[in-house]
């Protein structure tokens, strides 16, 4: 679509809960929301029906609501929706999903559809928040840092049952859980607390979503006082994937053992 790059302020569209004085854990909710403001939509090329089908394929459903219901740890949970932002993204080439358009800035959609033209990424507005967010995150590790001279991070995601189109590893199996891990930030210690606290999901390791989300002045300087996992839930284990829906026992259980990983984390056991 043609024309002007609409002018938006994006930047506090995230919620930040800074407890590093209490807990090195920090869980992050960056792909749970579904909010593309209006001033945006008409960036889309697909039509608003479209949109919301894409939405409910691609959107991390209730791990906001997860994460937020989680006490005695940080949180960021992020309020704007991926096809808008995806703030875990690397910002420049060395980011793998660049080959299916989704990026930072996404041009295609699950089925590898075109969503959005380029011209439509270079809004500054996008970028903006895409930085603003990013300091924000780097700023809570670094305190955490300076309080318990470690962070650990849980990023928490969802993934679908059946493969997407767009998925480079959807030949891997896919786990009840799926721990995203980095070979710098994420020790097995760490994995074997992930494990025991959801000892309830049948897990594996960087199946079909690999690695997990650190801040890049701590990736690039490969300081290993930040820790970071990632969660990669397998949505029928917590919800109806048709009807958008809840299982509530099933998420009272996913909060339980979340709750149980971030307790274990206060207590030290990475020390």
């Amino acid at each position: 679509m043609a024309g002007a790059l609409p002018e938006i302020d994006l930047k506090r569209l995230f919620t930040l809960v800074d407890n590093s004085e209490i807990s090195p854990a920090i869980l992050h909710a960056p792909h749970g929301s579904r909010f593309i403001p209006e001033e945006l939509k008409g960036t889309f090329l697909v039509s608003a029906s479209a949109m919301e089908a894409e939405k409910d394929l691609m959107t991390d459903h209730f791990t906001n609501d997860l994460v937020k219901s989680i006490q005695n740890a940080s949180s960021l949970v992020n309020g704007l929706s991926r096809f808008v932002v995806d703030v875990e993204r690397f910002p420049d080439e060395r980011e793998e999903m660049l080959a299916v358009g989704m990026g930072a800035f996404y041009t295609q959609g699950s089925q590898k559809q075109q969503i959005r033209e380029q011209q439509h990424t270079t809004n500054p507005a996008l970028r903006e928040f895409f930085d603003a967010y990013s300091d924000a995150f780097t700023e809570l590790v670094q305190r955490t840092l300076d309080i318990h001279g470690r962070a650990v991070i849980i990023d928490v995601h969802s993934y679908p049952t059946e493969p997407l189109p767009y998925e480079l590893h959807s030949h891997e199996a896919r786990p009840q859980l799926d721990i995203g891990a980095d070979t710098t930030h994420t020790s097995a210690l760490l994995v074997g607390e992930v494990v025991k606290a959801f000892g309830n999901l049948g897990t594996g390791i960087n199946e079909s979503f690999h690695g997990t989300y650190v801040p890049l002045r701590f990736y690039e300087a490969k300081d290993s006082r930040v820790q970071s996992v990632m969660l990669e839930i397998r949505r029928d284990t917590y919800m109806d994937e048709k009807s958008i829906e809840l299982f509530p026992e099933e998420f009272s259980a996913l909060q339980e053992s979340l709750q149980q990983l971030v307790t274990s984390l206060n207590m030290g056991t990475l020390r």
